[in-house]
C-alpha cells in the first residue's frame, strides 16, 4: 500500500517517471505483462528489410496506424513496416495498455509507455512512432456528436465486458472504458487535426481505444480502414470507412451477386459445409462450429420428445458478443426479441419451438440466454424445448426438422436458407434483405410475419431461385470477402517466421498479398 502510495505521488511530478526509467528500469530485465518481447526480437532484421524493398519505391501516401494494448502494438508495428516498405509515410500510434478492462496506476503506465517508445525507437529510420499519451489536447471537451459516439464505444465496451445488454452508466467497467475512451478521443482528435493524414488504419473499429479513433477519424471526415481476421488462415476481413465487424458486405453482393456459381465453387461450399455440419474444421479454416458430430434429424426429434407439429427454430447468439453489439433494429435489444418471441410461441400450442441456446456460452460469465428465457416464462410449456449451451445436441441435425427459422444476427440463419428454409431475421445481420430471407422494420411486421408464415409453413419455404441466391451469398461470403495477409494476431510468431518480412515485400509475397496492403493504405476497395 505503501508502494503504492509512492509511486501515485511521483507519478503527478513531472518528469519523475522518465528519470526512474533512465536511472535505474532501462537496467533493468522488463518483466511486466505489457510485453513486446516477440517485436523487440524480430524488429532489428525486419527493419533492414523492409529498408531494402522501400528503396527505389515511389513516395506513398501519409498512414496513420493505430493500435492499443500490446499484443495489437506487436502486430501494428509489423504491419506498418510492410506499409513502409511499401513507400508509405507511416505513423505508429498507440496507447500502451496490458489490460483493457483493469485499472492502471498512472506511474506504471508512464514506464509501459517509455518502455514501448524503446522498443519501437528501432524502427524509427521508416517509422514515426508516437503514442497518444504524449499528445496534448488543444480542447477538453468534444463536439457533441462525436462524445455521444464515444459514449457508444464505452457502452459497447461494457456490454462486452460484462457480456450483458443493459448499461446503466454507473458500472465500474463503464467508468474505466470512459475515462480511457474520452482521453483518446481528445488526444487523437488534436493529432489528427494537426496532421491530416491520407488514411487512418485500426485493428477492429467498433471496441476499445481501437472503436474511439475509429470515431474520430471519421467525424473528421477522414479516409478509414478496418480490419480483423476472417476464419480462414491467411486472410483478413477490411472495410474501407466502416467498422469491420458489421461485416458490411454491400459492394461485394453489388459486384458479384448477379454472378451464378461455377460447379467448382458449389463443390467448394459443399465441403466446407458438410465439415460444419459435422462437428470438423476444413482446409484453411480455423474454426470448428460445431463440438458434438451428426446424428441426424430423426435422432435428435427423439432426443428432444417432439412429435409431428411443425417445429420452429430460434438460434440465439451469445449476449455482449461483437456480432450483436449495436445490431438492434426493432427490440431494444437482443434479449427482448428472445422474450417476446417465446411470449408469443407460448400461446402456440399447434407449433413446437426449439430454442438452441448458442454453444459459445460455455465460454463466457455473462448472462445467459437460458436465464433470460426462464426469467420471460415462469412455466415452459411443453412444446417449447430449450436445449441449453452445453447440451450434446448437433445444430445442423435441428435444420434436418425445422420448419422455420428464427434468429437475431448468427450465421446459422444463412445455412437455414441454404437448405430452402425460411428465415426471419429481428437484427442487423450481413445476409440481411439479400432476397432469401425475411426482414421486418417494427414489432408490428414481425408479428404479421409470424402469424403468415405459420398460417402456411408449407407455402413459405423458400422458391429454388432464393435458394440458389442464398447459396451464392454464402460463397461469397466465405470464399471473397476476406483478404490474403500473411500474418495472424494469435500466430504472430510462426506467421511471421514462416513469412518474413523479406518475403512479403518480394516477389512472391507482392503477388500474393500485395493488392491487401494498398487496400490496407486506402486504395478504393474492389471485389
Amino acid at each position: 500500500m505503501k508502494r503504492r502510495s509512492v509511486k501515485n505521488i511521483l507519478a503527478q511530478i513531472p518528469y519523475s517517471v522518465e528519470l526512474y526509467w533512465h536511472l535505474v528500469q532501462r537496467h533493468k530485465p522488463w518483466h511486466a505483462h505489457f510485453n513486446l518481447d516477440l517485436l523487440d526480437a524480430v524488429l532489428p532484421e525486419a527493419v533492414g528489410q523492409a529498408e531494402e524493398a522501400r528503396r527505389g519505391q515511389e513516395p506513398g501516401k501519409k498512414v496513420f496506424l493505430f493500435a492499443s494494448l500490446h499484443y495489437w502494438i506487436e502486430y501494428s508495428a509489423l504491419l506498418g513496416l510492410a506499409l513502409a516498405g511499401r513507400g508509405h509515410q507511416v505513423t505508429l500510434s498507440f496507447m500502451p495498455y496490458a489490460s483493457w478492462d483493469e485499472p492502471i496506476d498512472k506511474f506504471d503506465l508512464r514506464r509501459q509507455n517509455l518502455y514501448a517508445r524503446g522498443v519501437l525507437s528501432a524502427a524509427s529510420s521508416l517509422l514515426q512512432v508516437q503514442s497518444l499519451l504524449d499528445v496534448r489536447p488543444f480542447s477538453k471537451q468534444l463536439p457533441p456528436q462525436l462524445a455521444q459516439a464515444v459514449d457508444q464505444v464505452s457502452v459497447f465496451d461494457a456490454q462486452y465486458a460484462l457480456q450483458v445488454e443493459d448499461i446503466t452508466r454507473d458500472e465500474d467497467i463503464y467508468r474505466l472504458r470512459d475515462e480511457r475512451n474520452q482521453e483518446a478521443a481528445l488526444n487523437a482528435r488534436a493529432w489528427l487535426m494537426a496532421h491530416k493524414p491520407d488514411v487512418v488504419i485500426v485493428p477492429n473499429g467498433t471496441i476499445q481505444e481501437m472503436g474511439v479513433v475509429y470515431q474520430v477519424a471519421r467525424h473528421l471526415n477522414l479516409k478509414t480502414v478496418t480490419f480483423e481476421f476472417s476464419d480462414q488462415r491467411e486472410h483478413i476481413w477490411l472495410a474501407q470507412d466502416d467498422e469491420i465487424m458489421r461485416h458490411n458486405t454491400d459492394g461485394l453482393w453489388a459486384a458479384r451477386g448477379h454472378e451464378p456459381l461455377e460447379d467448382a465453387h458449389v463443390e467448394q461450399l459443399k465441403a466446407l459445409y458438410a465439415a460444419r455440419v459435422d462437428a470438423k474444421t476444413w482446409k484453411n479454416f480455423t474454426r470448428q462450429w460445431q463440438e458434438t458430430p451428426t446424428q441426424g434429424g430423426t435422432a435428435v426429434r427423439k432426443a428432444l420428445n417432439l412429435d409431428d407439429r411443425p417445429v420452429i427454430l430460434l438460434a440465439t447468439n451469445v449476449l455482449g458478443d461483437s456480432l450483436t453489439l449495436g445490431r438492434q433494429i426493432f427490440s431494444k435489444t437482443m434479449a427482448e426479441w428472445v422474450e417476446e418471441t417465446v411470449r408469443y410461441f407460448a400461446k402456440r400450442e399447434d407449433v413446437q419451438l426449439v430454442i438452441r441456446v448458442h454453444p459459445g456460452e460455455v465460454l463466457t460469465h455473462g448472462t445467459s440466454m437460458v436465464t433470460v428465457i426462464r426469467a420471460a416464462l415462469e412455466d415452459m410449456p411443453a412444446h417449447i424445448h430449450l436445449i441449453e449451451p452445453d447440451e450434446k445436441i448437433n445444430t445442423y441435425d435441428i435444420l434436418d426438422i425445422t420448419d422455420l427459422g428464427l434468429v437475431y444476427s448468427t450465421t446459422v440463419g444463412l445455412e437455414m436458407a441454404m437448405r430452402g428454409i425460411p428465415v426471419i431475421i429481428a437484427g442487423q445481420t450481413h445476409y440481411r434483405k439479400r432476397g432469401f430471407t425475411s426482414d421486418p422494420d417494427s414489432w408490428e411486421m414481425y408479428y404479421a410475419m409470424l402469424d403468415e408464415k405459420l398460417g402456411d409453413l408449407e407455402s413459405a419455404q423458400l422458391t429454388q431461385a432464393q435458394v440458389e441466391l442464398a447459396w451464392r451469398y454464402a460463397y461469397l461470403f466465405f470464399f471473397e470477402f476476406s483478404k490474403p495477409f500473411p500474418w495472424h494476431l494469435l500466430d504472430l510468431k510462426d506467421d511471421f517466421h514462416t513469412r518474413p518480412m523479406a518475403y512479403v515485400l518480394g516477389d512472391e509475397g507482392e503477388q500474393k498479398y500485395g493488392e491487401t496492403f494498398e487496400y490496407l493504405a486506402g486504395k478504393p476497395l474492389t471485389w
